[in-house]
């Protein structure tokens, strides 16, 4: 009996060994498992949040520069010291702000730091102890692999707010001041959000386009007309009006799975006077004119605001007071927002981490950056540098609306300009061919008028260090819709339209072009030129999605445009080739972009009766006897001695059958 005892407690006490070696050899793969992906999570950590704010609100490993300032945002912070014990990462330095609500710590993370969690305690004698638990996370992809829109994407340009309401349970956040929707007041908030784009990205997809950029989604607590988005309040939150951070982030993702892109627009210019800090400004300098805003802000109205001379050329003027420069850059836009002081040494670091923080939360494919012009240039090209420093197959769009070449040109990496600025920008918008497109289809054809103009404003591409990075346009949210600017004349839109996607230019086209909408009432007026999109809320009378209750014009201009755009998807003549073009006689404007075996011929045609084109001039091309496909109609054409053109419009030729 006590020898069966013995034998029994002998095996038990084998069993357990043998169990605690199995479970500690586990636990040891399951360890080396997370520390071979990058990831060191502590179990007994005690996550807190005893800080009112701290951001970035995470960070990454794995980035080049290993430098992270932190912004703590609590009551009478200043005089709490913080500590954190963590490996790879060190506190470099502490800075205290104008306020006591205020610290920004610099941090040193170690290209050796692992991924996880670790708490920054916040220490003052005789009190308990602060504490804040800090992420800092894998990146999700090398910084190679985010590759920026180019010129072989179609850019959908879309208002959030008036593109389709998705989830009208988010309609209204009472917590925000502008409480309500009203869809008959062109400058309220009419529902349209993320789910809405979410919805409809097979239709985006379906016509041609690429890459969509939005206006700006993160959080407008203005009491009115916060439906553009341009006046930011939060930098690192998602307006709850156009739904969470995991519905852009599924945006996001759900564009990668049908190989889109995702552009961001960011405002690094100003904020919105109902930003969280402006009751509480960090530094005496955070904000341009800040004593004038501090003196007055009990009675602010647009008098009392020190507003921009809005003269974009100071920036290049070799004659420019210094007083029409500092006006220029740190008056405001408006009153009502707030201009932001990037000459602080904080605010541009602050500025620079949130524009990566997005691109890393979002795995964007592009930024475009407000006003560009108007924040300090110094600043901008230390913006631009450090994101494509990260990001070397990253793209920006800045945009400087001139219809100067020579300023558009300035902006953009590469230029030669003598006053030596780099301003690591790849991207600027075409403001100036825009408006050479309207004025050439809208003027009588003469010497000097009429389609001369386009022909004259793509010669001076000369000027440009890299023509086809720049954004080419019809129209965008700021002016009137293309259709209203040639007079509701189809035909010339379709001609504006099949230009653009032709040119060495990266095309961007505004929502609801495809279906000719307009600004005709008021034009110019902004809160109609972003009308809603036809059947982006249910019961609509027409739902431009289906096609149901469109016009045969509306159904024209959206086969048109599908045609075209699904061609350019795949044509590397229109992406990347050399690009001839011949000046305009008698009412007809050829191009053509050539690249290997692929040739692309784009005429533009203003005559309303027959013509025969006469195709000896093209001769350098080595066309003739080739045949051609119409990329509309799918017609084939032999290129001979002359081409028979029945009608005014354009018409798109492609070797490729």
């Amino acid at each position: 009996m006590s020898y069966y005892k013995f034998k029994k407690t002998s095996i038990h006490f084998f069993t357990v060994r043998v169990l605690c070696v199995l479970i500690l050899n586990v636990s040891c793969k399951k360890q080396n498992d997370l520390t071979a992906n990058g990831v060191d999570e502590k179990p007994l950590l005690e996550e807190r949040r005893d800080i009112n704010l701290v951001e970035p609100l995470n960070w990454w490993v794995g980035f080049k520069n290993t430098s992270l300032q932190l912004l703590v945002h609590h009551p009478n912070i200043s005089t709490w010291k913080p500590e954190i014990n963590y490996p790879g990462v060190s506190i470099e330095k502490v800075h205290q702000a104008d306020s006591p609500n205020y610290l920004f710590i610099d941090l040193s993370i170690s290209e050796t730091t692992k991924a996880g969690k670790f708490n920054i305690m916040f220490k003052k004698d005789n009190k308990a102890n602060l504490v804040y638990t800090y992420q800092l996370k894998p990146r999700d992809r090398q910084a190679e692999d985010y590759i920026g829109f180019n010129s072989s994407d179609a850019v959908y340009l879309i208002t959030p707010d008036r593109f389709s309401n998705g989830n009208p349970d988010n309609d209204v956040e009472t917590s925000l001041q502008e409480k309500t929707i009203n869809r008959n007041d062109d400058y309220a908030r009419h529902g349209g959000d993320i789910q809405g784009i979410v919805n409809h990205l097979n239709y985006i997809d379906d016509l041609g386009f690429t890459a969509i950029w939005t206006g700006p989604l993160l959080t407008n607590n203005m009491p009115q007309s916060s439906y553009h988005g341009y006046a930011i309040t939060d930098y690192y939150q998602v307006d709850p009006r156009y739904g969470t951070l995991d519905d852009y982030k599924a945006l996001s993702s759900k564009m990668s799975g049908k190989g889109m892109k995702l552009i961001m627009d960011q405002v690094a210019n100003h904020c919105g006077i109902a930003h969280w800090w402006m009751p509480d400004l960090p530094f005496s300098d955070w904000v341009n004119h800040q004593d004038n805003y501090v003196k007055n802000k009990d009675n602010w109205d647009d008098s009392k605001s020190i507003t921009t001379n809005h003269r974009r050329t100071v920036n290049q003027d070799l004659y420019a007071s210094k007083t029409d420069k500092e006006n220029m850059s740190a008056g405001w836009f408006v009153s009502a927002m707030p201009d932001l002081n990037q000459r602080n040494s904080f605010m541009a670091k602050y500025t620079i981490q949130n524009s990566i923080w997005w691109i890393e939360t979002l795995n964007l494919g592009g930024i475009r950056q407000d006003t560009y012009p108007y924040p300090d240039k110094d600043f901008m090209s230390q913006w631009a540098g450090e994101i494509m420093n990260e990001y070397p197959n990253f793209n920006i769009v800045g945009e400087e609306w001139s219809y100067n070449p020579l300023l558009i040109g300035y902006w953009q990496k590469g230029a030669n300009n003598k006053d030596g600025y780099q301003s690591n920008l790849k991207s600027t918008m075409d403001f100036a061919m825009q408006k050479n497109l309207v004025d050439a289809l809208n003027e009588e054809e003469s010497w000097d008028n009429g389609l001369v103009k386009i022909y004259e404003g793509l010669a001076n591409d000369f000027h440009y260090a890299n023509p086809k990075d720049i954004m080419i346009f019809t129209d965008n949210h700021d002016m009137s819709r293309i259709f209203t600017a040639l007079k509701g004349d189809v035909i010339n839109t379709k001609m504006a339209l099949s230009y653009i996607l032709t040119l060495p230019r990266t095309p961007q086209i505004y929502y609801g072009t495809e279906i000719l909408m307009h600004d005709f009432d008021k034009p110019g007026d902004h809160g109609l030129i972003r009308t809603d999109f036809p059947g982006g809320w249910a019961g609509d009378a027409v739902n431009a999605f289906t096609r149901d209750g469109l016009t045969a014009d509306q159904k024209s201009m959206q086969a048109f445009l599908k045609k075209i755009l699904n061609y350019r998807k795949d044509s590397k003549a229109i992406h990347d080739g050399k690009t001839i073009h011949f000046a305009p006689e008698n009412g007809v404007y050829v191009l053509f972009r050539v690249l290997e075996d692929e040739t692309v011929v784009h005429i533009l045609n203003k005559n309303t009766k027959p013509l025969d084109l006469d195709l000896s001039r093209f001769e350098e091309l080595g066309l003739k006897g080739r045949t051609l496909k119409n990329i509309i109609t799918n017609a084939k054409v032999i290129w001979n001695d002359s081409l028979l053109l029945n009608e005014k419009g354009s018409m798109v030729l492609s070797t490729k059958l």
